[in-house]
């Protein structure tokens, strides 16, 4: 069910518009030096079709090679064929790469000639992200074209195509509209996913009875049931070292910070299903108890660091649980990001040298000579007090008055603007 041709290309349709990039490509009235691309695009958008489109479009010659077992060697000799055909007989080569993220910086350089010269048009696909894992110099010799799944529709078009089509399933099947939706759902944005799922529901399907009443022929038919058993999970998109990796725990994270415990199980669920390190989610988790949370509910800090304990301790699958029970607290209690701002705002003052020397009654007083420098006289001890605050400079003269830390009106943070306020007042002697 490969397209043939731009026009039956699924989805993609930002890339394919009159003039773009990829449709001049595909034109054989074309100048016979285009501009290189590369792809970038979840599995089953379109890539390696694409560039099949393309090549047979265009009439130029198709060369695809695989970074997973293509090395220099191979590189080398794709270019000098292209170089002969170029020459000899006026033909330009069409390189498809697929995988291009598997080649090392070397086997990337030995690219560049032969896309600089014009002697090959490389159209390179990739599922991570090309300012990561391609080289700079052929970034910038290639127009980066970022592919989308697959919308509902697209996949859709796509299943009735390959159910009528004679490269199909030649119309000898009956596909029901709920097995459609079914395969649909479960595609994810795949299209490789849902004429896949679609062939083994078709095997599984089988004709209804015949009650001998009719000549005409009785076909299979596929049912939701049929669907369920050829495909048993939704395909869940996850790069553990690529882009869905930092969009989902940011996403996780962002979900925590809004208080929306649903999407933040949502996301919790995404990365437990993907594989991904349950160490790495506690270690998110207790960030978040201690960024976005902080004063407000102290005792967000004490259960991130338990579920995080209890996953080192029990190991998974089990360690899900006190990973979903801390996502929850998190989620629903109170937030508050004054104490990580407070820090932040000492900082950017310390970096830019709004810092002095130690009050004399608070430095260390306990090393020989100590005191005939004058350190620690003058200083009071809070204990003494009634109240334990007596008035008494902390800060260094340079910043004195300085205020970091403004605690919110949320949660138990609340309180600790009223004893603040008073510890302050007492502080400054008023």
């Amino acid at each position: 069910m490969r397209p043939t041709s731009l026009d039956e290309v699924a989805g993609q349709g930002h890339l394919l518009r009159p003039g773009s990039p990829l449709v001049t490509l595909a034109n054989p009235d074309a100048s016979a030096t285009a501009t290189s691309v590369i792809l970038w695009g979840p599995p089953g958008t379109g890539k390696t079709t694409l560039a099949q489109a393309i090549a047979r479009s265009s009439g130029r010659r198709f060369v695809e090679l695989s970074a997973v077992s293509a090395g220099v060697r191979d590189v080398r000799e794709v270019m000098q064929e292209a170089l002969t055909q170029r020459d000899l007989y006026g033909q330009s080569t069409i390189l498809f790469l697929d995988e291009i993220h598997r080649f090392t910086k070397a086997q990337q350089d030995a690219l560049l000639p032969g896309v600089e010269n014009g002697w090959v048009v490389l159209i390179a696909a990739t599922t991570e992200n090309p300012s990561f894992s391609v080289i700079s110099p052929l970034l910038s010799r290639s127009l980066l074209l970022t592919l989308r799944p697959l919308t509902n529709d697209d996949l859709r078009m796509l299943i009735d195509r390959a159910v009528e089509d004679a490269r199909g399933l030649a119309a000898k099947i009956v596909l029901r509209d709920d097995a459609r939706d079914a395969l649909v759902r479960l595609a994810s944005g795949d299209a490789r996913r849902a004429l896949t799922a679609l062939e083994a529901a078709a095997s599984l399907a089988e004709p209804p009875a015949d009650d001998g009443g009719s000549d005409e022929v009785v076909r299979p038919q596929i049912t939701p049931e049929h669907v369920a058993l050829a495909v048993d999970r939704a395909l869940l998109r996850y790069d553990r070292q690529g882009d869905e990796h930092y969009d989902v725990i940011s996403a996780f994270i962002k979900s925590i910070r809004g208080s929306d415990v649903d999407a933040s199980i949502h996301y919790l669920a995404r990365m437990i299903e993907a594989g991904e390190d349950p160490r790495f989610i506690a270690r998110r988790l207790i960030i978040s108890a201690a960024e976005d949370i902080g004063l407000a509910d102290p005792q967000a800090l004490v259960i991130a660091v338990a579920a995080a304990d209890a996953v080192q301790l029990i190991g998974m699958p089990e360690g899900r649980i006190p990973l979903a029970e801390a996502t929850v607290y998190l989620a629903t209690t109170a937030k508050s990001n004054a104490a990580y701002l407070a820090l932040d705002a000492a900082v950017a003052d310390v970096r830019a040298g709004g810092f002095g020397r130690v009050p004399a009654p608070l430095r260390d007083a306990h090393y020989p000579g100590a005191k005939r420098l004058g350190h620690g006289k003058g200083y009071i001890y809070p204990h003494d007090s009634d109240i334990g605050v007596v008035a008494q400079q902390h800060l260094p003269d340079e910043l004195r008055g300085r205020r970091y830390y403004a605690p919110t009106n949320h949660g138990q943070e609340r309180e600790v603007q009223a004893r603040l306020e008073k510890i302050r007042r007492i502080l400054d002697g008023d």
